[in-house]
């Protein structure tokens, strides 16, 4: 007994000390375990001039599912969605160039169309000639875009709370965006807590000194962030696919949350009635991030889509 109590206690303060001392090591080694039980591992593959940071896992012999994270994420994202597919599928979550591990150069555009055909050059490079595609927010429009440019390598589609359509109502992201302001932006550490109460419903506490590890990161691409999220804002509001959509071949799965803030739900409608293949399902009490809000919940619906297809 006294031997666990001692062993217990070494865990305790080792994590107490690590958080106080060493707190980016900590988030590394959580992010680590957070891989581990979705059976993922992160690899890499030259695109171009370019390396692509992506995390893999599950089974290798079928069509893999692809997914593409939203705005300020990057291929961790899908790290707690992963246990869930990983089961049954192949997955591939790729860092998208401006974020993440991936290049994030200031001198070059990161335009839908560009992030588009930079996808379709990651997945040559890796040989993919057919796959599951599917993308969250920014991610979703640009595998939203990529079903109508690259038909023939979509084997399905799944939107989670895509940008990129326009519905009958305006979300609190539109409407600032239309006045010049950038919502997601990050000016000072208390922002940390507004950010991750507008994109879920139900935000988990984050840690303070985890709060500056975020905060350091956006800080650090702070004008890169700004461009993209300009580049995007731009084309969802001026250039949106609404008129585009009946161009998607592949069957679709519209996920989405009742309470998402970044992008209204009214946009479900748009998708469900648009594009001729589709299915939609809302869950309540849920933002922008479903797949990390209600990881068990959308990773059935997502499955039980993909079983048809």
């Amino acid at each position: 007994m006294m031997i666990i109590l001692y062993f217990l206690g070494a865990i305790i303060l080792a994590f107490l000390v690590s958080y106080f001392v060493l707190p980016k090591a900590l988030y590394d080694l959580m992010t680590a375990m957070l891989r581990l039980r979705g059976g993922l591992r992160q690899k890499s593959v030259r695109v171009g001039d370019n390396v692509w940071p992506y995390l893999e896992g599950g089974r290798g012999d079928e069509v893999p599912v692809v997914l593409l994270h939203g705005f300020g994420g990057d291929k961790d994202n899908w790290s707690i969605y992963a246990p869930h597919i990983t089961k049954y599928h192949r997955l591939i979550a790729p860092d998208l160039p401006g974020f993440g591990e991936n290049d994030r150069s200031l001198d070059r555009d990161y335009d839908i169309p560009s992030q588009v055909h930079r996808l379709n050059a990651f997945l040559d490079a890796m040989n993919i000639t057919k796959c599951h595609i599917g993308g969250n927010s920014m991610g979703g429009f640009i595998a939203l875009q990529f079903a109508m440019e690259y038909p023939e390598k979509v084997s399905s589609l799944t939107l989670f709370n895509n940008a990129g359509v326009v519905g009958d109502e305006k979300s609190e992201l539109a409407v600032a965006a239309e006045r010049g302001e950038n919502s997601l932006a990050l000016s000072n550490l208390s922002d940390v807590d507004r950010l991750m109460a507008f994109v879920s419903y139900k935000p988990v506490p984050m840690p303070k000194n985890f709060k500056k590890i975020f905060f350091a990161e956006a800080e650090a691409h702070r004008e890169v962030l700004d461009k993209i999220f300009w580049q995007i804002a731009g084309a969802g509001i001026n250039h949106p696919l609404n008129d585009r959509l009946g161009e998607v071949m592949a069957p679709s799965l519209i996920i989405w949350g009742r309470h998402d803030r970044l992008i209204d739900v009214s946009c479900v409608a748009v998708l469900d009635e648009g594009i001729k293949n589709s299915e939609a399902v809302i869950f309540e009490e849920t933002g922008h991030i479903p797949m990390i809000e209600k990881p068990k919940e959308t990773a059935a619906a997502h499955r039980a889509f993909l079983a048809k297809h």
